[in-house]
């Protein structure tokens, strides 16, 4: 099924002239993701060669895609809009709220009890506003869109920092907090900084062992967990040519690990394939016509330095597979490394546990291979010596893959198949009782994301990232160092054999199938429909407007938390079992910042507050601050908001009385999602004055009423001695967002545009 061929139809019309106009404007030739951006400038953005890193620019995306847990506030904030319907086609889908516990059909069933009054919710403001609704079970959004509704040259946002997953499909998809999605179903312009662009330049062909998940895991660790930010990452040459879409989608998926804005590929043949392999190929035809206008221009690539900010080079015939981490998916060690790390790091050789899936490595091609160890496995005599685990990424692969056998081979060898969901990969895993108490240990999963306490909730927990050909052949040697190139393993019968190298299919032999997709088409006219939020709701939450900040209100400010080192919005704003709070925004306000390292003290949720001269747990501590009338200030180092695109990390402190975050640098996506809920997003100017900064500090921003774009702001620091210390702060702030500040949110100014 082709959803929204008229808008994709429309799109292609008019690509053609609105691409040469642009390479007429800049009077040189285009990288595809210029041409894609350039194509989808606003009117309010007049046509003109704009500052990478430098100019905010307004866009117009083509359509919104939202998951459960980000859709609920997205949609909170939507229903104060004053809007009748979504300007552009909008997916909801539920992958987020099911636990992965006992197996697929049990868990699925339990989620659907537990969840029942957010899942009704979601349902019945997707039929009120227009929008597309997956229904719990249906798969992981990313999946779901790269199967549904990526198309070549597209413009999509998400509610997810993987979002970006679509650019498998050629597309520019980018992940964004809810507000930023609220905008765009408002029909307003979408505004992002014109991103810099980095060239991933692919040459060779992989073989053996190596698969996709290895080039973005190489990647990560030549440009670190930050190296991406504020960047769309452009993968070409004839490596990436011999990828396979699902291939290209791993890869521009993990962008999201180096913090980039997103990654994509030019349109080529594994892309025509898949598009008619999903049943779209009346768009598989037209873009076979225009391919010239869907990937970058040849000189680009042919002198990429000319046209790239940076420009990496990887030859896929010398890459090998890489496991990254442990605590961050930037530490990228070659597996024949491995064993050496692990005993030079002292991580634990043995594995307990091995994961395939997930919204990164779940398609027909990612499991056949996998399928095609284990069968290997059956004939040598070789058992699992890890739990083994299979999440399969949509309903119309797990249904496939059952067909094709896939599924009773796992099982017979002893897996457990999760449902069609996120699962593990985001906290929500029923290893333990209590994950706090429980001891080190190492598991390898085929994930996105690895921070400490992700997976399970335990601190202990050595997260390793890999393909799902390596994460299942570990899980056959239960050792984190097994290298399946070299190493041989022990069968039942005392016998030393080989794994052969991995085989797979790049489509279904046979085609796709699938009973019940799990999508519930919108009703054409809401008008009637009643959403209903309880006000007795623990889940649930109608939203009252932030109240601006005044001048007053930054000065003499105490400090919340100072935190140190890696703070990810895991840290503030945890995921696993506060998902189920992720619509109320009073009660996931619980776990703001509870995860962060007090640099006072190097404990966590443990921080002092000068109210009641007590230490307390940090939502606690804001709470008593705000509650007496006194603002407070966050301060924090590198790349502070890492991960998620969760807004919750924002509108926790902002709801708690934060005024200002003060940090080093930011991530992209939670610095925005700061200025649109109406906080102050600043960074040190000079980063050594992040050690100036005392626990007992009182922090003014002395000249926030003048505040202007391009205009530093001062911090003055009030030591409890009677001394005192100012400094610089710098912001990214245009006056656009100013005025958001001014109007204590981006909402309230679509509000007041509005007239509510």
């Amino acid at each position: 099924m082709v959803f929204d061929l008229d808008m994709i139809k429309a799109h292609y019309n008019g690509l053609k002239a609105k691409v040469d106009a642009a390479k007429n404007a800049l009077n040189r030739p285009m990288t595809l993701a210029e041409k894609i951006l350039y194509a989808h400038l606003h009117p309010e953005s007049p046509l003109q060669e704009y500052a990478r890193g430098k100019d905010y620019v307004f866009f117009s995306p083509d359509r919104v895609a939202m998951q459960d847990a980000t859709a609920q506030m997205a949609l909170l904030q939507f229903m104060m809009a004053g809007k009748a319907k979504t300007a552009v086609p909008s997916t909801v889908h539920c992958d987020h709220l099911i636990q992965a516990k006992v197996g697929a059909g049990q868990d699925l069933t339990v989620a659907n009890e537990m969840n029942k009054e957010v899942y009704d919710f979601l349902a019945s403001v997707s039929n009120k506003y227009g929008i597309g609704f997956w229904k719990p079970g249906a798969g992981i959004i990313h999946q779901v869109v790269l199967e549904n509704y990526a198309f070549p040259s597209g413009m999509m946002i998400g509610t997810d920092s993987h979002t970006v997953n679509a650019g498998g499909l050629g597309m520019v998809a980018i992940g964004v907090g809810g507000a930023d999605a609220v905008d765009v179903m408002a029909g307003m312009p979408w505004e992002l900084k014109m991103p810099k662009l980095i060239g991933v330049k692919l040459t060779g062909k992989m073989s053996g062992w190596t698969s996709a998940k290895d080039v973005i895991l190489k990647v990560a660790g030549i440009v670190s967990a930050k190296g991406g930010t504020g960047a769309i990452v452009e993968y070409f040459g004839e490596g990436a040519v011999s990828l396979s879409c699902t291939g290209k989608g791993t890869i521009c998926n993990m962008g999201a690990e180096i913090g980039a804005t997103t990654s994509t590929f030019g349109y080529d043949d594994s892309m025509s394939r898949y598009l008619k392999a999903t049943g779209r190929a009346e768009v598989a035809a037209v873009c076979d016509t225009m391919p010239e206008y869907l990937t970058g221009d040849q000189d680009c690539y042919d002198n990429p330095e000319k046209y790239f900010d940076q420009v990496i080079e990887i030859n896929l015939s010398e890459l090998e597979p890489h496991l990254n981490g442990p605590f961050t998916p930037d530490l990228a060690t070659p597996i024949s490394q491995m064993s050496e790390a692990a005993k030079k790091n002292e991580w634990p050789e043995e594995v307990e546990v091995s994961l395939i899936g997930s919204c990164t490595n779940s398609s027909y091609e990612d499991i056949s291979r996998a399928a095609s160890i284990i069968r290997q496995a059956k004939e040598k005599g070789l058992e699992l010596k890890t739990k083994f685990t299979i999440t399969p990424g949509s309903e119309l692969v797990r249904y496939t893959i059952e067909r094709d056998g896939f599924i009773k081979l796992f099982e017979e060898m002893g897996a457990d198949v999760f449902a069609n969901a996120c699962g593990p990969c985001i906290g929500q895993w029923a290893r333990y009782k209590d994950p706090k108490n429980a001891p080190k240990n190492s598991i390898v999963h085929s994930f996105n994301r690895n921070f400490s306490k992700r997976a399970d909730g335990n601190p202990n927990t050595h997260a390793f990232v890999g393909s799902p050909e390596l994460v299942t052949a570990i899980a056959l040697s239960g050792k984190l160092g097994f290298d399946p190139a070299n190493d041989t393993l022990v069968n039942k019968n005392g016998d030393a054999v080989k794994l052969e190298i991995p085989s797979g299919f790049e489509l279904p032999p046979k085609g796709f199938d699938v009973e019940d997709a799990g999508y519930i088409e919108p009703l054409t006219d809401g008008s009637g429909v009643n959403v209903v939020v309880a006000p007795t709701s623990n889940r649930l939450q109608l939203l009252t407007p932030f109240t601006p900040m005044q001048q007053e209100e930054v000065e003499g400010m105490r400090i919340l938390i100072k935190t140190k080192g890696k703070c990810t919005t895991d840290h503030i704003s945890m995921a696993g079992p506060w998902l189920k709070y992720r619509g109320h925004l009073q009660n996931i306000s619980e776990n703001c910042f509870i995860g962060a390292v007090n640099a006072y003290n190097d404990q966590t949720n443990n921080v002092i507050n000068y109210v009641s001269g007590e230490y307390h747990p940090v939502p606690e501590s804001a709470r008593t601050y705000r509650d007496n009338g006194v603002g407070t200030i966050v301060f924090g180092e590198d790349n502070y908001g890492e991960g998620s695109s969760r807004e919750h990390a924002a509108m926790e402190p902002r709801f708690l009385g934060v005024k200002a975050v003060c940090v080093k640098s930011f991530a992209r996506i939670h610095e925005t999602n700061l200025k649109k809920q109406g906080m102050l997003a600043l960074t040190f100017a000079n980063p050594a004055d992040y050690d100036k900064i005392r626990q007992d500090d009182k922090v003014s921003i002395t000249d926030f009423s003048s505040m202007a774009p391009g205009k530093n702001l001062t911090i003055r620091l009030e030591h409890a001695d009677g001394t005192t210390d100012s400094f610089e702060v710098a912001h990214t702030y245009n006056q656009a967002q100013i005025d958001w500040v001014r109007a204590g949110s981006a909402l309230n100014k679509i509000r007041e545009e509005a007239g509510l």
